[in-house]
């Protein structure tokens, strides 16, 4: 019998097309996280190594400005976030606050080094999926500041929402 979170995985753009022994070979090194409502998956700046894919529970993605924070996206189920740590390990850009309880996979740089090691080749096609996902978004940004500039209407209501982290 297939896993669940196989077809969890495999339904999502960053796993599209990656072979079953490849996501179980990852399944086999990855962490499960429950944080219960309230709780955080990580803060903004804090140092990153891992992506996560939700698979149960509700997520606010969160930007705090001038001490304020705002809702950037709600994310659930079969959602994923962080996948940027695992291009750039750059420090994290939001917080990620779980709106009720969650349980999710955490996958490290150094699972996706092991799988690397096994098959580059299922290593690259992960890489080009979230290379295609985090320029997917950038996409969505860059039309929301366009239109913004050429409407001269503002779109930050769009967007981001208050927060009560």
């Amino acid at each position: 019998m297939r896993p669940a979170r196989i077809d969890l995985l495999q339904a999502m753009p960053v796993f599209g097309a990656i072979r079953d022994d490849a996501l179980l070979r990852l399944l086999d090194h990855a962490r499960v996280r429950e944080v219960p409502t309230g709780g955080s998956f990580f803060r903004e700046k804090d140092p990153a190594d891992s992506m996560f894919v939700l698979e149960s529970g509700r997520v606010a993605v969160v930007r705090t400005w001038h001490d304020e924070h705002y809702v950037l996206q709600r994310l659930g189920a079969g959602d994923c976030f962080g996948e940027m740590a695992l291009m750039d390990l750059a420090p994290r850009s939001a917080s990620v606050i779980a709106e009720a309880d969650c349980v999710a996979i955490e996958i490290g740089a150094g699972d996706l080094l092991q799988l690397y090691e096994h098959d580059p080749a299922q290593f690259a096609l992960i890489q080009m999926n979230i290379g295609r996902e985090v320029c997917r978004r950038l996409r969505a940004i860059d039309d929301l500041l366009f239109r913004e500039r050429m409407d001269d209407t503002p779109i930050a209501a769009e967007i981001l929402f208050r927060a009560n982290p």
